[in-house]
C-alpha cells in the first residue's frame, strides 16, 4: 500500500502574557495558526500593554493517507483542532524560551506528546479552510478497516498436574490442602 501525503505551511501564533504568580514571570500559549504563512522567527504581530502575540515560526503540516483514522477523531471533536508542540529552547543566547517543533492533526500523536510532559503542547482550533482541506483529504484517502477479533490460544489439555504445584519449589505437602487453622482450637 502506497502512503500518500500532502503538505501545507502553517504559521504558529504564540501569545505571551504576564504570569499570575511570582514564580512564573511570563505565561505562554499557542493561540492560532496561519495557513499558508511565510517564514518567520518570533516576529511580533501585535501588543496590548505587556501582552504580545508573535508569529513564532512556520512549520509544515503534513497529512498521511495512513493516518486518516486519527484525523477523523480530530475532526469529530466539538471544536476540531490540531496540536502544536513547542520544545524548550536549548540555546542560552535565544531571546524566547520556546522553539516550535511540530504541528499535527493526528489526535493520537498529539495525545502522545501531551502525555509526555515535555515542552508546551497546545490544542489549537482549526480555521474553517483548514478543516475543509483535512476533511477533503480524509474523504479521498480513508479506507475503513474491518475489525478482526483476536482468537484466544487453545488450552493445552496434555499437561498433567499431580497436585504438587511447581516441581521447582519444594513443598512439604500438597499445595491444595486446607491450611491449618491457627485461629480457634484447630491444632
Amino acid at each position: 500500500m502506497t502512503v500518500i501525503c500532502e503538505s501545507l505551511p502553517l504559521g504558529i501564533v504564540v501569545r505571551k502574557t504576564p504570569g499570575v504568580t511570582r514564580w512564573q514571570k511570563w505565561s505562554w500559549k499557542v493561540v492560532a495558526v496561519l495557513p499558508g504563512a511565510g517564514p518567520a522567527d518570533w516576529r511580533e504581530l501585535r501588543r496590548e500593554g505587556e501582552a504580545a502575540e508573535y508569529h513564532a515560526a512556520t512549520l509544515t503540516l503534513t497529512l498521511y493517507s495512513s493516518d486518516t483514522e486519527a484525523y477523523l477523531v480530530a475532526l469529530s471533536a466539538k471544536t476540531p483542532g490540531l496540536y502544536v508542540v513547542l520544545g524548550d529552547e536549548t540555546d542560552p543566547e535565544a531571546q524566547m524560551p520556546w522553539r516550535p517543533e511540530l504541528v499535527t492533526v493526528s489526535a493520537y500523536e498529539g495525545q502522545g506528546y501531551a502525555e509526555s510532559g515535555e515542552g508546551l503542547v497546545e490544542l489549537v482550533p482549526m480555521p474553517l479552510g483548514l478543516i475543509g482541506w483535512v476533511r477533503d483529504f480524509v474523504a479521498e484517502h480513508h479506507v475503513e478497516e474491518a475489525f478482526v477479533k483476536r482468537k484466544r490460544d487453545r488450552k493445552r489439555i496434555d499437561l498433567v498436574e499431580d497436585g504438587k504445584g511447581d516441581p521447582r519449589v519444594r513443598q512439604l505437602s500438597d499445595v491444595y490442602r486446607a491450611p491449618r487453622g491457627t485461629f480457634g482450637g484447630d491444632a
